[in-house]
């Protein structure tokens, strides 16, 4: 009999097949499958069929199923995933962290339940990391910080020490945030840009320096 841990995967697609590559990595789970839409029913990615939709996640978790993870992209706008999150939560799954082994994360880091640390991020001394982010590839995260829930931190963001990113804020690709800055809620940070100043809730800000561009609704 196996000894491997149960999971479901709750999202399709191009972040959910970089999640089953670590997945496998580690070894320590067995994907049942994955949970999506009625249109994606008998599709499979990296070899694991989409076989269930969010309806039937209650049943599974009544059957017998205990883990699962969300594993739905965010670029830009959270509201799936954390709708997803508290759907899950709500059942009474319990969301494992998910840490590449080809990342470096040291030891005083706090990562809450349903986070994904991607291949290739360092994350230093003392950074607090909420529930349901993803830390993308190459991102690098400095002693200090502190990321709330269900934020996205896209591929190649530098962040210096003691940034603050606030709950469902994005940060986009290869942006960089230098010391002690503080981003709001739900805000986006811009592909590229250097943030050199606090940015408040539901704003849109992009370019080196970053300005405001707008406000998310």
């Amino acid at each position: 009999m196996s000894s491997k841990i149960d999971i479901v995967l709750v999202g399709g697609g191009g972040h959910c097949k970089v999640v089953i590559s670590i997945l496998n990595k580690i070894g320590k789970y067995n994907i049942v499958g994955i949970s999506d839409t009625k249109e994606k029913l008998g599709q499979k990615i990296l070899g694991i069929p989409i076989k269930y939709t969010d309806d039937q996640l209650e049943e599974l978790f009544e059957k017998g199923i205990k883990h699962a993870l969300v594993t739905l992209g965010s670029v830009g706008n959270p509201e799936h995933r954390i709708r997803l999150f508290n759907m899950l939560k709500r059942i009474g799954f319990e969301l494992p962290v998910v840490i590449s082994p080809d990342s470096v994360v040291d030891d005083t880091v706090d990562i809450g339940d349903g986070s994904v640390i991607m291949p290739g991020v360092i994350i230093n001394a003392d950074t607090k990391i909420g529930k349901n982010c993803i830390i993308n590839t190459r991102a690098s995260i400095d002693h200090d910080c502190v990321i709330e829930d269900h934020v996205h931190i896209a591929p190649g963001v530098t962040l210096s020490g003691s940034v603050i990113i606030e709950e469902g804020s994005h940060i986009g690709t290869g942006a960089s945030i230098i010391q002690s800055v503080k981003i709001g809620k739900f805000s986006i940070i811009g592909a590229g840009s250097v943030v050199i100043k606090d940015i408040k809730d539901n704003i849109k800000v992009f370019g080196n320096p970053a300005e405001i561009r707008g406000k998310e609704k």
